[in-house]
C-alpha cells in the first residue's frame, strides 16, 4: 500500500458555513509570509530616451517624485488599485492598475523625440518631447 501523504496546509480558508475566504496572496499576507503592501518601481533608464527634460509621477493624486534620466523611483503601496500618472508638462500618461499584496510592479518612463520633433527645434527654437510610459513586467 501507498503511505499516506503528509497534510499540506492549504491557503484557502473555510468558515463555518464552508465558504470560500482571503485566498493566495491576501492568505500569505494575513499569515506574515509575505508584505501586505507592494513595492512599485518607476524607471527613466532606456536608451531611447532624449535625456532632457523631467518627469513627474504621482499616485492617486499625489506627486511621488521626479526622474532625470537614469533615476529611478521606488516606493511601497498599499494592495488595492491605484492611479499611476506621469508627465513632462506636454504629454501625461495615467495607469489605473490593481496591485496584490506582495506584489513588484515597475513601470518605465521615457522622453523621446519624434516625429517633426528636431525640424521644430531647427524652426522655432524649441521642441516638443514625447512622453512613453508604459508597464515593463507582466500581471500573472
Amino acid at each position: 500500500m501507498w503511505p499516506l501523504a503528509p497534510k499540506v496546509p492549504l491557503l484557502r480558508q473555510h468558515d463555518a458555513g464552508g465558504n470560500a475566504s482571503r485566498t493566495g496572496r491576501d492568505a500569505l499576507a494575513d499569515a506574515g509570509v509575505i508584505s501586505p503592501d507592494a513595492r512599485l518601481t518607476i524607471l527613466r533608464q532606456s536608451a531611447a530616451d532624449v535625456g532632457f527634460r523631467e518627469i513627474f509621477i504621482s499616485i492617486d493624486g499625489t506627486p511621488l517624485g521626479m526622474l532625470r534620466f537614469g533615476d529611478t523611483l521606488v516606493t511601497d503601496l498599499p494592495a488595492g488599485p491605484h492611479s499611476i500618472r506621469a508627465h513632462n508638462t506636454l504629454f501625461w500618461k495615467t495607469h489605473d492598475i490593481v496591485v496584490r499584496p506582495g506584489e513588484h510592479v515597475t513601470f518605465e518612463a521615457i522622453n523621446r523625440a519624434g516625429w517633426g520633433t528636431f525640424g521644430m527645434l531647427f524652426v522655432i527654437g524649441a521642441m516638443p518631447v514625447y512622453l512613453t510610459f508604459h508597464r515593463v513586467d507582466r500581471p500573472s
